[in-house]
């Protein structure tokens, strides 16, 4: 019984090693799906100009909320207006 369990299990471990050996199709179709340079900067380039964008939008609401601000409160005093405080 022990030879058989001995038999079973070097065998197995025989079949076990020769599955899967080398599989070169694996390895060169990991490096195919890898970008190029070219392609990584483009991506790189195309996320900078998306970012740029974003920030000048973000810039204009900003500074037209400001100017819809002031035109609901009133325009601000000019620095000329704010030191003239002799008639106080």
């Amino acid at each position: 019984m022990k030879r058989l369990v001995f038999a079973l299990v070097g065998t197995a471990s025989l079949v076990l090693a020769g599955c899967n050996r080398g599989n070169e199709d694996q390895v060169n179709n990991a490096e195919l799906n890898q970008p190029s340079a070219d392609q990584l900067n483009e991506l790189a380039n195309q996320a900078a100009m998306d970012a740029a964008n974003a920030e000048a939008a973000a810039l204009a609401a900003r500074q037209a909320a400001e100017n819809a601000a002031e035109a609901a409160n009133g325009t601000n005093p000019t620095d000329a207006d704010e030191q003239n405080v002799s008639g106080m």
